[in-house]
């Protein structure tokens, strides 16, 4: 089937299989090019049928879904926790979006660290200054995925996606000049040491590693 969605007019002269390209648009026609090569070709073109359109708009929208859509890496926090909360939801709470928000305040009392703070961001604990549960439990009663419920709450609040995961580092592995230096900072601070004095990350380094002795067993 040979049809258009642009219409007639100028089209840049491309050809491919049949098929004019201009920039990202794609035009099926019928006609001849020009023996000069023109850049600039009139064509008569056949109007799409509305069933051709409809699975054109779908495809363009999956295609730009998988592109855009937020990957775990980028709110691991948020999707981590509203995939668990969901998966914990019986289908009679998802059908009412207040059963679901006071499920979630129950949710939320028993979680720490990180996902406290997520909590904490969406209304989800007593001492919370905002809350916007209503953006959480309305896409849940929808059974929209938990990637997409994360994209609508960053927009409300950034901080939403700043949340990240402590790291787990292994001292007896771990090569301490590949680690950040925020990262060698958070070691001294679970051990409730400090690093007067340190400015460049070899002067963190070099504070562990006088350290290790006292924290880290070595296996016999």
């Amino acid at each position: 089937m040979l049809c258009s969605v642009l219409g007639s007019g100028s089209l840049n002269n491309t050809r491919f299989g049949g098929q004019m390209v201009q920039g990202v648009k794609l035009t099926t026609y019928q006609g001849q090019e020009s023996a000069t090569g023109s850049n600039n070709l009139q064509h008569k073109m056949k109007p799409c049928s509305p069933q051709l359109l409809s699975v054109m708009v779908v495809l363009a929208t999956l295609f730009l879904g998988s592109v855009l859509s937020l990957k775990k890496e980028d709110c691991e926090v948020c999707i981590t926790v509203v995939e668990r909360f969901s998966n914990s939801l019986s289908a009679e709470v998802k059908s009412d979006t207040k059963k679901i928000e006071n499920e979630f305040r129950d949710f939320c009392k028993a979680l720490k660290n990180k996902e406290n703070r997520f909590c904490y961001y969406l209304g989800g604990m007593e001492d919370s200054a905002t809350g916007i549960l209503g953006e959480l439990s309305k896409p849940l009663s929808w059974s929209l995925p938990a990637d997409k419920i994360c994209e609508k709450l960053k927009k409300m609040d950034n901080q939403i996606c700043d949340l990240r995961y402590d790291k787990t580092i292994d001292l007896k592995t771990v090569e301490l000049k590949k680690l950040k230096v925020r990262d060698l900072r958070k070691i001294l601070n679970d051990w409730d040491e400090v690093c007067e004095g340190c400015i460049e990350k070899t002067d963190f380094i070099k504070r562990i590693e006088e350290l290790k002795p006292l924290y880290v067993r070595e296996e016999l």
